[in-house]
């Protein structure tokens, strides 16, 4: 029996991962979520695990006296995170937290020695060189969680990295594919919302619609196989049903497919190397009939131009650009700035910051309060 701790268990992957862990009989040894004390707290019971991590430190006294009645640990903020990635009673360690502020407890979890399954992205956008190499130094294996990078993973089993001409990044588009810039000036919080394939939380479907999601991917790709940004390449593609695909140096191209649905990767990192039946709809391509494929625009989708702009820069753009991005986002949710603006404030980021080296968790740190600092006062300019 695997012993699981999921941080970020009230979310969609997070949730989705628990049906897995049920399905295949896991231990669940630690939950986490950001403010959602009710369904922690029914989770909490449900699964009995040694620890609860509620973020949202003004929600531990209320977390605290909810599950008072059971042997459960409550802890709170990232002091509690840190220490549920760093605790060696279980296998794996799911992050699936949103932001940020995924990065210092799968720093944590590898100086722990333990193994990952990976779906925050901002972890190895943020500080991709200091988790890769900490994971190198350690012998700590990283396993994508993320539909795409599952894919690849997938696509490379059996295969030589040296091998590889390129990889195929497939992207759905979002709500807003074929749009011209003029007509993202007129997109409210509502239509962003509705991603055509997959159901998620707010900041990754908006970061899907600015096609910013993609642009993370790119980098997070760029880590997790060692690749060059030109060894990437991004595809369009509406269906959702191709994953991605590697292109080997024989132009052979094997691809990943399957219905849309996160519980396939997640199963597929937390049982690996082994496959077994998943609780989802099979495939059909002749209910499919057709699939596309399309290059991004990206002049109306700057957000997917700055990201793959800063990972070619290097050093503290990824990580810049990335919080520039969670700040813009936070701002357009609360209706403090309008849909394009986003791709405008993550872009000047490239523009008004000299580049810095990223050695310790304290310089990503430093970019990250620098970039929303500045987002923050770009907003406050656009109110006055």
């Amino acid at each position: 029996m695997k012993t699981v701790s999921i941080l970020g268990s009230t979310g969609s992957i997070g949730t989705q991962a628990l049906d897995v862990a049920e399905k295949h009989n896991f231990r669940v040894s630690a939950l986490s979520a950001n403010s959602s004390t009710k369904l922690l707290e029914q989770q909490a019971r449900k699964y009995n695990p040694n620890y609860v991590c509620i973020y949202d430190e003004s929600k531990y006294l209320e977390m605290k006296e909810s599950l008072s009645d059971t042997s459960v640990e409550v802890l709170c903020g990232m002091e509690g995170l840190c220490k549920i990635a760093e605790t060696d009673n279980c296998d794996i360690l799911l992050n699936s937290v949103v932001g940020m502020v995924g990065l210092l407890p799968t720093l944590k979890a590898i100086e722990s020695g333990k193994e990952i399954a990976l779906a925050n992205k901002e972890t190895l956008v943020a500080g991709g060189k200091l988790v890769m190499e900490s994971a190198k130094k350690k012998n700590v294996r990283i396993l994508p969680v993320d539909s795409e990078h599952s894919a690849i993973f997938q696509c490379l089993q059996g295969n030589k990295k040296s091998q590889i001409n390129k990889i195929i990044l497939t992207a759905s588009g979002g709500p807003f594919f074929g749009r011209t810039y003029d007509e993202l000036k007129t997109v409210t919080v509502e239509d962003a919302l509705k991603h055509p394939n997959w159901s998620m939380g707010n900041k990754i479907t908006i970061d899907s619609a600015t096609l910013m999601n993609k642009a993370l991917e790119f980098i997070e790709a760029k880590w997790l196989f060692d690749l060059t940004p030109e060894q990437i390449e991004i595809v369009v593609h509406r269906q959702s049903v191709v994953h991605s695909a590697v292109e080997y140096n024989d132009f052979s191209v094997i691809a990943q497919l399957g219905t849309p649905d996160m519980k396939i990767p997640i199963q597929y990192a937390l049982l690996y190397p082994e496959r077994l039946e998943c609780p989802v709809k099979p495939l059909s391509l002749t209910d499919y009939g057709t699939l596309t494929f399309a290059k991004p625009d990206y002049d109306t989708f700057k957000c997917l131009s700055a990201g793959i702009e800063a990972i070619k820069r290097g050093g503290a753009y990824p990580c810049l650009v990335n919080s520039a991005n969670e700040e813009a986002v936070a701002e357009f949710l609360n209706r403090k700035i309008k849909f394009y603006e986003i791709g405008e404030m993550v872009s000047s980021v490239l523009e008004n910051f000299q580049n810095f080296e990223v050695n310790s968790y304290e310089d990503v740190v430093k970019a990250d309060k620098l970039a929303r600092e500045y987002v923050k006062n770009m907003c406050s300019s656009l109110q006055a």
